[in-house]
């Protein structure tokens, strides 16, 4: 598989939409394939919907197959919950049947440190997926500490961090401590958009990302 792992800070950092955008700038030069290995709360919030819609994705641009749970809560308690147990083998397995011509933005659940079963977390399935990660981080005051902890996280795991999307309204302040005292290119700010449509998103992703 060749592609990024889009993952965040925190819960709620703006990953889906972050990753609608890296589809819609990506597929300018590349064909891209978005997955959801991971989804909880699914009733109320189906990222891979989101997506594919943000995105005005074609079917071909998704991967539908993934561990999909009805409880909002971290994938192991969700799991739990369900009656069932994650591992990285089975979505390992998943990910063998992926399109393999594609460029895949394959977006996690939570932060790296999010557990997936009794002892393993997404950190480990970024590692073994062995993609190139890219962190979304807040824009806002706080996002210093959690986004140089999640690099520091995912580079003592020898995880290639590819670059950092901050979600929010720009910060410049921000952008240029998490780039300097985390060695680290801030990819792009993406804005808080007065509307969220297909329309909306991939014009500014196809103007202001680039040269990931």
């Amino acid at each position: 598989m060749k592609g990024y792992f889009v993952t965040g800070t925190d819960t709620g950092v703006g990953k889906t939409l972050a990753s609608a955008c890296l589809v819609a700038a990506l597929r300018v030069t590349d064909d891209v394939c978005y997955w959801k290995p991971v989804q909880t709360g699914i009733e109320e919030d189906d990222d891979t919907r989101m997506v594919k819609a943000l995105a005005h994705s074609p079917d071909e641009e998704i991967y539908f197959e993934g561990i999909r749970l009805e409880r909002p809560l971290s994938p192991h308690l969700s799991a739990r919950l369900a009656g069932v147990r994650i591992s990285i083998e089975e979505i390992l397995a998943t990910a063998s049947r992926a399109p393999k011509d594609r460029l895949m933005i394959v977006e996690g659940a939570g932060g790296v440190l999010v557990p997936l079963n009794e002892r393993e977390m997404m950190i480990d399935l970024i590692r073994d997926l062995n993609l190139q990660a890219i962190v979304v981080a807040r824009s806002g005051l706080g996002t210093i500490n959690h986004s140089l902890l999640t690099l520091e996280a995912l580079r003592l795991r020898g995880i290639d961090v590819a670059g950092v999307l901050m979600n929010g309204e720009p910060n410049e302040e921000n952008r240029k401590a998490v780039e300097s005292y985390g060695k680290v290119r801030v990819i792009a700010e993406i804005p808080r958009f007065e509307r969220l449509s297909p329309d909306i998103v991939v014009r500014w992703a196809e103007r202001n990302i680039r040269d990931i």
